[in-house]
């Protein structure tokens, strides 16, 4: 009802979240780390079970760090780093022009269109402190079990992570090395069940990994740190 600007408008959000839409994408918003980020119709709906991995991007970053929000989505993460982190210089990046087009309404920083790191510019190779990326992680043949809400009305791209689940994380934990400054940190959310297999991938990926979990939230987050020198 706050929401609503008009009675009509009302009764057609109504009818949107009775037809099955998302609440947040019908009253334009989610909630996350005590910010309201901004959201469209078909965009994914940041959870709050991911405040833990932005929880845990917070506790590493340090004032002035550069740190990059991969699969942004609406970029929910990149916005609780800005406004949690002192002088950070935030970077955020999706595949999606519609989460794009959102992010850039919710991230004080620089947002980039594209697939993975190929959206960034070159010259953040090796000057990423912390590098966060909520990648999917649903393996294909669940997703048919996900909520209508989600399966119907939130992009494929954005829950699909391939016949494991832990397509795009691999992706992700092998091009790490090269976007870090030595010492730096890669944070991916995942499940309990697939934590093991995640932690495999970062640490052949040259990440040393550590696993946590929040029984609270339900989440489990999977952090590297690059064993790089140089």
């Amino acid at each position: 009802m706050s929401a609503a600007r008009t009675p009509a408008e009302l009764d057609a959000m109504v009818d949107r979240r009775a037809s099955g839409h998302p609440l947040e994408q019908v009253v334009g918003w989610a909630g996350f780390c005590g910010l309201r980020i901004t959201l469209a119709p078909g965009v994914f709906v940041p959870r709050r079970r991911t405040e833990y991995l932005a929880g845990q991007a917070i506790a590493l970053a340090r004032p002035g760090d550069v740190v990059v929000d991969l699969c942004c989505g609406a970029g929910a993460i990149g916005a609780a780093l800005a406004a949690a982190v002192d002088r950070a210089h935030v970077h955020a990046a999706d595949l999606d022009p519609a989460a794009v087009a959102c992010a850039r309404q919710n991230v004080p920083g620089s947002v980039y269109q594209g697939d993975l790191y190929d959206a960034l510019p070159a010259g953040l190779r090796g000057q990423v402190a912390v590098l966060v990326a909520n990648v999917p992680y649903v393996p294909s043949g669940e997703i048919g079990f996900l909520p209508p809400e989600a399966r119907s009305h939130e992009p494929l791209a954005a829950l699909d992570g391939g016949p494991d689940g832990l397509g795009v994380l691999r992706r992700v934990a092998a091009g790490a090395p090269d976007w870090l400054v030595p010492g730096g940190h890669l944070l991916i959310e995942t499940s309990e069940r697939q934590a093991p297999a995640a932690a495999a991938a970062f640490a052949a990926s040259g990440l040393a990994p550590q696993v946590a979990t929040s029984q609270e939230l339900g989440a489990t987050v999977i952090t590297g740190r690059n064993l790089r020198r140089c």
